[in-house]
């Protein structure tokens, strides 16, 4: 092997390397919530005056079309696999959520809270 093939299987490498290492599992705590509310809910304009709790409101918003999302900080980030069990035990309520992310993407591969912890 020359020296532009070495150097091109060192490359490969360290990128294989950094994508196994970009893809590993992160944990954050924050709430589950919907694509509709976000940060905040905002129950008594969203469902017609009725006043919901954060956990009744993004199961409603789910029922109508939105998405589970995770809350963190300031940060929104949609959850990928929609149909995670634990997602509705757990909607409106703050949790422990381990998975890969995407951009603004998570995976998840853990989740712990309010409801029965989920794997």
């Amino acid at each position: 092997m020359g020296n532009r093939g070495r150097a091109l299987a060192i490359a490969l490498g360290v990128l294989v390397s950094a994508s196994v290492i970009l893809a590993a599992d992160q944990t954050w705590t924050g709430k589950i919530s919907d694509s509709t509310c976000g940060h905040s809910h905002k129950s008594a304009i969203e469902h017609a005056g009725k006043k919901l709790t954060d956990a009744d409101c993004t199961r409603a918003c789910v029922k109508g079309g939105g998405k589970y999302v995770f809350v963190t900080g300031n940060k929104v980030y949609n959850i990928e696999n929609q149909d995670y069990a634990g997602l509705d035990a757990n909607a409106g309520a703050s949790v422990k959520l381990t998975g890969q992310p995407t951009g603004d993407t998570i995976r998840i591969s853990s989740l712990q809270g309010a409801g029965k912890a989920k794997s």
